[in-house]
């Protein structure tokens, strides 16, 4: 089978063109953690005050994109791996249209993450590291994973049969259980210089 030659379209308009008329510096900030850090309420927190702010956003949850975009895609390391590919090339898209962007995703493996960051251009990728104990994740266990996990009905369970990669130098890390979700907002926000 002949390979096609795909060629990128050279686009009239920049990513800083797109960004400019949005009066916004784009940006990808990702959320890491364990399920039941709070990556997701952060998130939507995060994004509720960026909004409010007249800010641009879209925000890319795990949970959410495995409905779709990475339905069908297991739990081993590969699928991991390509769920996190994925996510990685639709926020850069998104930053690309201007937008800035919050993606909340387990994203457990540091190599993966470093792939995602690799993606964007120098300084628009923010790794946020929510560092949730995990005995503090655990006890909320908001979806009943743990418990379904513990029990042997869940393979693969991020924080105990399959491992999380702690980021060695994030951006942030903020521990949702010490943080006040106002100012882990704030934080975030800082971090953006918005």
């Amino acid at each position: 089978m002949q390979q096609v030659q795909i060629r990128p379209y050279a686009q009239a308009l920049t990513p800083e063109d797109r960004a400019a008329i949005k009066a916004q510096r784009p940006r990808c900030i990702w959320l890491t953690g364990l399920s039941g850090a709070g990556k997701s309420t952060l998130a939507n927190a995060l994004e509720v005050q960026l909004n409010q702010q007249g800010l641009h956003t879209a925000l890319l949850d795990g949970d959410n994109l495995r409905q779709g975009l990475c339905r069908g895609l297991g739990m081993d390391a590969e699928a991991r791996k390509e769920n996190i590919r994925r996510i990685a090339e639709v926020a850069r898209l998104m930053v690309d249209a201007g937008l800035i962007v919050i993606v909340a995703a387990i994203s457990p493996f540091r190599a993966d993450r470093e792939a995602a960051r690799q993606l964007f251009a120098q300084g628009t990728f923010v790794e946020v590291y929510v560092s949730t104990p995990f005995d503090v994740c655990a006890q909320r266990d908001p979806k009943g994973l743990y418990r379904e996990a513990r029990a042997g009905r869940i393979k693969n369970f991020t924080g105990l049969d399959s491992p999380y990669e702690a980021p060695l130098a994030p951006d942030c890390a903020i521990d949702t259980s010490e943080v006040e979700m106002a100012q882990a907002c704030a934080r975030l926000s800082a971090l953006l210089q918005i």
